[in-house]
Parts: C-alpha cells; structure tokens; sequence
C-alpha cells in the first residue's frame, strides 16, 4: 500500500507567513508600526494599554482586540477614543487560542490604518500558540505577570523566545508574593539570553514610561526620525 505523509502543521504555518506578508505589505503603505502583544490570560495586557494609550501624546493609536467571546476588553479601550476593532475567535474561526495572519486580515478593513501610527494587536491570552502564527508585526511583547510564578519562561520557550520586549508585570505585588524575581530572571535569559526587559505595574503604573518610551521608538523608527 502506497502511503503518503502530509506534513499539515508546515504547510498552515506557511500559508500563514504567507498572509503574514501581505499584512506586513498592507501596514508598510500605511506606514504604521504594528505591536503584537501577548500574554497568559489575566497578565494585564489590557490595563496596561489603557496606561500607555492614554500617555502617547500626538502618536495615534488603533488596537485590535482579539477574544475568543465577548467585548469587555475592547468596550474598555475604545473609552479611550481610539479606534478599536474586536476580532471574536469564537463565532467565525472556531474558538481559536491565537489570533493568526489571516484573522488579523478579516478585520483590517474595519481599522482605519492611513490614520493611525501605531497599531497594537492585542492577542488571545495563551503561552502557546500565539507564539506560532506571526501576523506582520514589527515587534512582539510579551506581558509576564508576577502571579504566575518564575517558570514560565523554561515551560512556554517559544513564547518567550519568540518576543522582542518583556514587560514583567504586577510588580506591586513583589512584597506580597513567594516570587523570586531574580530566578524568573535568570530562566529568562535561559531562552532568550539578553532579551530586554522592564518591571511595571499595570494598577500603579510604574515602569509604563519606559515601556511607552520604547512604543516611541519603535515608531520614530519608522518615520526615520530621533524619538
């Protein structure tokens, strides 16, 4: 009997770097710097956002909101008067975990891209596959509360590997919690040696200007211009 192997996770991830692409294309014309942001349900992403939105000055900012039911966390962003677009996982893609190239493709036509500078996809809360689908982003942040314990990093490698910032959050809770921020540390570098790295507090807001300062960056970097 002849028998043939289909190798089916390869070819979804290139069909999706293949979408990835026209996206990446799609934001370069619009010449807008794109976040895609990442985390464990219930790290702070969204609280986080609602800081550093409202703290980016003449930059403008557009959000997709990705969930896999509901609009909770949109409805709190667009309070914000930014232009918010909310991809549910649920209704048309089957529950997904992760947001991938193509979803983030389905709702660009609702997102006015020639008006913003900065788009940030906020992704279904998950230390799994969202590392796996790229989207067109430029940079990859990934949000690691403090609750949930200094193993992450050496349990979900390829989230962390995968990221280009790592905003270490709930720090305010440090004196409350058996957490050894010096081994979560340390197991970081593990997988992704040198990756940086900043402590905030989403409920405080300690440590948001830098990581806004660096939003900053990223996009004077695409208008060729100093920060």
């Amino acid at each position: 009997m002849h028998r043939t192997r289909v190798k089916v996770v390869e070819g979804v991830l290139d069909a999706n770097d293949t979408i990835a692409r026209a996206n990446r294309s799609d934001f370069d014309a619009a010449d807008v710097t794109v976040v895609n942001l990442m985390s464990a349900p219930g790290a702070g992403k969204t609280t986080l956002l609602e800081r550093v939105v409202a703290d980016l000055g003449d930059v403008r900012v557009g959000v997709l909101e990705g969930d896999v039911q509901g609009s909770l966390d949109a409805d709190r962003l667009a309070s914000l008067h930014v232009p918010v677009t909310q991809l549910n996982t649920d209704p048309g893609f089957g529950g997904e975990c992760h947001l991938d190239a193509n979803m983030v493709r389905s709702a660009l036509g609702d997102m006015p891209l020639r008006d913003i500078d900065l788009l940030v996809v906020e992704n279904v809360g998950n230390l799994v596959c969202p590392a796996e689908f790229r989207v067109g982003e430029d940079a990859r942040v990934m949000v690691s509360s403090v609750t949930e314990g200094e193993d992450k990093p050496l349990k979900y490698p390829l989230m962390f590997r995968t990221c280009d910032l790592v905003l270490v959050n709930k720090v305010d809770l440090l004196e409350h919690l058996d957490y050894d921020l010096d081994l979560f540390l340390h197991h970081l570098d593990a997988v992704h040696p040198g990756v940086p790295r900043m402590l905030v507090s989403a409920r405080t807001g300690e440590g948001v200007a830098v990581w806004r300062d660096w939003l900053l960056e990223r996009v004077a970097e695409r208008a060729g211009a100093p920060a």
